[in-house]
């Protein structure tokens, strides 16, 4: 347990069907002004994304989706150009083009198995790359998700990942790892995950958690709906922060700052 500052990812969907109403930004302008205000409530780093990945989410052309994130990493980019950005897709098309307009990260929720281009454009580019668990697609992987042993299984996954990625010319210490919680998991898969934190971020490869308002934390607290899971999303952030997560992808990024910036106070002894 090591109590050290994390940082914060401010999520800006521009997208009409992500499964937060607070955070769907249907025009670049709104989600430039959105993630703006990020910035100014104390975002480390933005998470750009123009295509849900809920369950069951619809899939868009890259065409679509170029049309939705570029104007906004283009525009926040401008107004703070020192600020990390961080391109969710799992097309290398996109990722390539957001890196032209002043993305520093690939966030690709299938570790590169969507796209056989994907690492060696990020490779190219020697930008940053985000690794996560899915087991699935998002339209498919939260009917009857399985595993035998989803702590050693998922571990196993992203270590191959790494491996690959790291073949493909990526710079390891640019690789950060995430468990996906809530991708292609039952209630108790997730729980065990979070529980296994220690075990499975032991190692030199940072790690990213991503739990806001997510289903895990309706099912604890018995059916509360997503915009009532701000308290829980907090409570998993301080779980994370606590076990040496590196960075905490979040919705509410001025509460999120707020926790943290007294828990950081306490952690590290004042």
């Amino acid at each position: 347990m090591t109590g050290t500052r994390c940082q914060i990812m401010g999520i800006v969907n521009v997208t009409p069907d992500s499964f937060y109403t607070g955070n769907r930004f249907a025009s670049a302008e709104a989600a430039i002004d959105a993630a703006c205000r990020m910035v100014d409530d104390g975002a480390d780093r933005l998470d750009i994304g123009g295509e849900s990945s809920r369950p069951g989410g619809v899939a868009v052309s890259a065409t679509e989706e170029l049309r939705r994130v570029i104007p906004v990493v283009d525009g926040v980019h401008a107004r703070y150009p020192a600020m990390p950005l961080s391109i969710d897709t799992t097309k290398a098309v996109v990722a390539q083009e957001a890196i032209a307009a002043g993305a520093t990260m690939v966030n690709d929720i299938t570790a590169g198995r969507g796209d056989p281009a994907m690492m060696p454009v990020v490779a190219t580019h020697g930008v940053s790359y985000l690794l996560m668990h899915m087991q699935g697609t998002p339209q498919t992987m939260q009917q009857a998700p399985h595993y035998d042993d989803v702590e050693r299984e998922v571990g196993d996954f992203l270590a191959a990942r790494l491996r690959a990625a790291t073949a493909a010319g990526i710079d390891p210490s640019r690789c950060y790892l995430d468990p996906g919680i809530g991708f292609g998991k039952r209630p108790d898969d997730n729980l065990r995950l979070l529980k296994a934190l220690p075990r499975l971020i032991a190692g030199p490869t940072q790690w990213v958690l991503g739990v806001s308002r997510k289903s895990i934390i309706g099912f604890l607290l018995g059916g509360v709906a997503v915009e009532g899971r701000l308290e829980g999303s907090l409570a998993l952030v301080a779980w994370g922060a606590w076990h040496g997560i590196a960075i905490v992808r979040v919705h509410d990024v001025a509460e999120t700052r707020r926790f943290l910036t007294v828990w950081d106070a306490v952690a590290s002894g004042g």
